[in-house]
């Protein structure tokens, strides 16, 4: 699998858990490191069977630190009763309505890991854990954020529900259509590894949709029975702080069942949606 460009540049900086082992070695449990980029950037798929986060099916990646922009653009389709457009009979997006609205406010994600005893005076076991295991729990969190948190996809009001399959035997596909109707591309699919599994042993669908350029990511994240689908490529974006922080810090009560030395990492980012109606939330 090809890397994408912020894996491709994550691979040739030191990872986050070096560059963090290198200041626990000066400032001890006072380590605190800010990095000038989002480290789940560097959580890459070289496993045999590669898993994309969510992250990856965003194109358009806006990072707040370089780009000083305020307001975003996005479209929303006419309203019944609207005057005709002309040729809107044969390319309904003609009849949009275009809208510039701020940036909303960034979302925190954040995750924890304790550090077993003794872990940390092993310099290559230490690097592994932070890099294997606290910034791959952050891009799990990443997921919810991105997903499941306020502002997250699948609680945006503006994308449509689909059940009905139409003439065709999947309502994937039915999605797939509806985007293409209004000049789009559905080329991102989320959905229940217990879905894709289940498409996995009743035919080829899944392979099908990625021979054809649909990234699909599988999350226990998404209820099993639903998926989401759209133009990602097109009509969504990713505003990220681009900085990133790993420390030793207090867990909030509850984080773990036992006392010990924790770590935190957190980054900031909220994912927007500039044309809803090639979104669609499928029933499956």
């Amino acid at each position: 699998m090809q890397l994408t460009e912020p894996i491709a540049e994550a691979a040739q900086r030191p990872s986050p858990g070096r560059l963090f082992f290198e200041a626990y070695q000066r400032d001890g449990l006072d380590a605190r490191v800010e990095f000038d980029y989002t480290i789940t950037d560097s959580v890459s798929s070289f496993r045999r069977k590669p898993r994309r986060p969510t992250r990856y099916l965003f194109k358009n990646v806006v990072y707040l630190a370089e780009h000083k922009g305020e307001t975003y653009w996005h479209e929303s389709t006419a309203e019944q009763g609207e005057p005709a457009v002309l040729h809107g009979d044969q390319r309904r997006e003609l009849a949009n309505h275009f809208h510039a609205t701020p940036i909303p406010p960034l979302l925190a994600t954040t995750a924890w890991v304790r550090v077993p005893a003794g872990l940390a005076d092993d310099p290559a076991a230490f690097e592994s854990f932070l890099d294997h295991r606290l910034v791959f729990r952050l891009g799990t969190a990443e997921n919810h954020t991105l997903l499941c948190a306020e502002g997250g996809l699948l609680t945006l009001p503006q994308i449509e529900r689909l059940t009905d399959p139409g003439p065709f035997g999947s309502p994937i596909l039915a999605a797939c259509n509806e985007a293409e109707q209004i000049g789009c591309t559905v080329d991102g699919l989320v959905l229940n590894p217990l879905d894709y599994y289940r498409y996995l042993e009743a035919g080829r669908l899944m392979q099908t949709l990625e021979e054809n350029g649909v990234y699909i990511v599988r999350t226990r994240l998404v209820a099993p029975g639903l998926a989401l689908l759209g133009d990602f490529g097109h009509g969504a974006q990713l505003f990220d702080a681009g900085r990133s922080t790993i420390e030793f810090a207090e867990p909030p009560p509850g984080t773990f069942a036992e006392p010990g030395i924790a770590l935190k990492a957190e980054i900031h980012e909220r994912p927007v949606v500039n044309l809803p109606f090639t979104f669609r939330l499928v029933s499956l």
